[in-house]
């Protein structure tokens, strides 16, 4: 049985590795998070969907595409890896320095950062881990919510900070600001809209009987 996480002390990523195997955890600030349970298999699709969709874009890039469990080890300058207080396991990331990735982990900030949320997720990504990686410096943030079939766009501006998110939905195309060349219809990740190549709606009074 892994052990179960400390409570009251500030923990680091050397915590975080001598912990038994089998449990998936994130640190924010020295505070330990369990993971959700075995995502859905719609997660699961989406999150294969976009690997293979990033993988074929950048291919020529030299840029690496990975998904979770990978740790993003956030430090600030000057602190070893193995001080860090906040790591974090996108669901998806792209990494084009190969000086971040060691063995065990990718040190810094990836250049774009996918998280497909979930009702028990969707808070965290939004709030605590929006904000961890606008500080950190990732240049694109990407929140897929499956269930409302949206995605929302983050980019950095001059200031270094995310603003207003850009609300895409299964009729736009979603365009990169880190990767210009990257672009692909969302209906190819969310699947087509509700209504896409289907009948047209009954008029409404059609189905209701005449009145006397």
């Amino acid at each position: 049985m892994a052990t179960p996480a400390p409570r009251g002390r500030h923990l680091t990523y050397a915590d975080l590795r001598r912990w038994p195997e089998g449990r998936r955890w994130e640190l924010v600030h020295g505070e330990a998070h369990e993971m959700t349970p075995a995502p859905s298999i719609r997660h699961q699709e989406i999150v294969g969907t976009l690997y293979l969709l990033l993988r074929e874009a950048l291919e020529a890039s030299g840029c690496r595409v990975l998904v979770a469990p990978v740790d993003v080890v956030l430090a600030p300058p000057g602190t070893p890896d193995e001080a860090a207080d906040t790591v974090l396991q996108p669901d998806v990331l792209v990494v084009c320095d190969p000086g971040q990735l060691t063995e065990t982990h990718v040190r810094g900030a990836p250049d774009l950062v996918v998280e497909v949320v979930s009702p028990a997720t969707a808070l965290r990504d939004e709030g605590i881990k929006r904000d961890l990686y606008e500080r950190a410096g990732v240049a694109e943030y990407w929140i897929v919510h499956p269930v409302d079939r949206v995605v929302l766009r983050y980019a950095l501006d001059p200031q270094g900070r995310y603003g207003r998110p850009d609300v895409l939905g299964p009729r736009d195309t979603l365009r990169s600001t880190r990767f210009p060349d990257l672009a692909f219809d969302l209906a190819d990740l969310l699947g087509p809209a509700p209504d896409a190549g289907g009948p047209p709606a009954p008029d409404a009074d059609a189905s209701q009987p005449p009145t006397a």
